[in-house]
């Protein structure tokens, strides 16, 4: 049969019909990040203004997925990641006391250093050194950071003098965060998140436990975090593997969101590879660099996009669409100020529990394989630090392997990166704040 011009502008309607929905769905299922992003960096002692991360993090999924359509040409969205965001809040600002302009120099940094990993032969010479166990082991300890985290906000978890934590009140943060968890289990979809943080703020605000805003839209605000990165400060030696983390981590984040998506959508071209995989890292690393221009901790290739591309969006119009679809967040700053912290709880504990169930890969089994990875995903947690997490398991990775006689199956790059982090950890704790 043959097609005629009026067949193939049909065809080409449908399939622009398919990736707007795509692009619509991709956004529903990411959108809670303009709520929880904010949340978490704007937390109470870091001293970062609701609205202006708020306005941070909508530009960069603005942007960054809008870049991702239009020049890596894949059906991505693109936002501030989660992990790292509680890395920046409570790690590098609060715990190691990095006042947090100099904490945007070096999510900037971190930026610059992927984009020069990723336009070159060194993603692939990384990707191959890093062993699966690792960049598995480092999810999980991001999941159980990410659990802690929402368990405190919750109030299920309260400091304790005598042993560092223990079991906190079960008030109505408990409770409604119960209600929460309910509520995405039972929806499974792409809203559930944002239902189930708007559900525990509506009940918040009509037992009067949080105030609702006196007004719901204002301006985006570029005066208070906006292009106000410390880029010279965050060049201290000190510092320095807290950048080389962040860049590590956002490497990581996205060359499983990448891999993953693209094997479990046929997103690969003839020989398995991703499709476009330059292209997207190189989107990621401007991510992070622009993240911390505008004021924000690290962006990265959202997990989530999935979602729109098993609608049938398999081209860059599903990521534009989904940029588009960002543009009204940035009006929305009193909404978001008026959400209490124990709202995103439910979110924080199921974006855990996702991260964490990548460990049954782990052979725990073998002790050269097993305890580096366990050490990487347990110290992450107990540390608050990703960083720690990161170079210890890359030490003990290679100490292990020689321990049990195996040396000669270590790579090169194995050892070089375990070298690197034994440098990283003497420099951390050489002039350290």
């Amino acid at each position: 049969m043959e097609l005629t011009a009026e067949h193939v502008v049909q065809v080409t309607r449908r399939d622009a019909r398919t990736e707007i929905i795509a692009g619509i769905t991709t956004f529903f299922t990411m959108s809670y990040i303009v709520i929880v992003n904010p949340s978490i960096l704007s937390t109470a002692g870091t001293g970062m203004p609701v609205s202006g991360v708020l306005t941070a993090t909508v530009l960069v999924c603005i942007s960054m997925t809008f870049l991702m359509g239009l020049y890596a040409k894949l059906p991505y969205g693109v936002a501030p990641g989660m992990g790292l965001n509680a890395f920046f809040a409570y790690t590098i600002v609060l715990q190691e006391q990095v006042p947090w302009p100099v904490a945007l120099g070096i999510v900037f940094w971190a930026g610059v250093l992927f984009l020069l990993v990723s336009a070159t032969t060194l993603r692939e010479w990384i990707a191959m050194a890093i062993p699966d166990s690792l960049q598995v082991a480092t999810a999980a300890g991001i999941g159980l950071l990410l659990t802690f985290i929402g368990l405190q906000n919750a109030g299920f978890v309260a400091a304790n003098p005598v042993t560092l934590v223990s079991v906190g009140p079960l008030d109505h943060r408990a409770l409604l965060t119960l209600v929460a968890l309910g509520i995405i289990i039972w929806m499974k979809g792409s809203l559930a998140f944002l239902t189930s943080i708007f559900a525990v703020t509506v009940i918040a605000w009509s037992g009067g436990l949080v105030s609702p805003p006196t007004e719901w839209l204002s301006a985006p605000d570029f005066s208070s975090v906006f292009l106000k990165l410390d880029v010279m400060g965050a060049l201290r030696l000190a510092l320095v593997p807290t950048i080389v983390t962040v860049m590590l981590t956002d490497l990581f984040d996205s060359l499983s969101t990448f891999i993953g998506v693209a094997k479990a959508s046929n997103l690969v071209d003839a020989a398995g590879r991703p499709l476009n995989l330059r292209r997207g890292l190189i989107v990621d690393s401007l991510a992070t660099a622009t993240a911390g221009l505008f004021g924000s901790s690290a962006g990265t290739a959202y997990v989530e996009s999935i979602a729109g591309i098993r609608m049938g969006g398999r081209t860059g119009l599903t990521a534009i669409v989904a940029a588009i679809c960002f543009v009204p967040c940035l009006f929305v700053a009193p909404l978001v100020a008026a959400i209490p912290p124990y709202a995103t709880s439910g979110v924080l504990i199921m974006v855990g529990v996702t991260m964490f169930q990548t460990i049954r890969s782990v052979e725990f089994q073998r002790v050269e394989i097993g305890l580096p990875a366990f050490a990487a995903m347990i110290l992450i947690p107990l540390t608050f630090s990703i960083t720690q997490g990161i170079l210890w398991g890359f030490i003990l990775h290679v100490v292990l392997f020689v321990l049990s006689g195996q040396s000669r199956k270590l790579t090169f790059g194995a050892l070089a990166l375990a070298g690197i982090s034994t440098l990283l950890l003497l420099l951390e704790n050489w002039n350290a704040p």
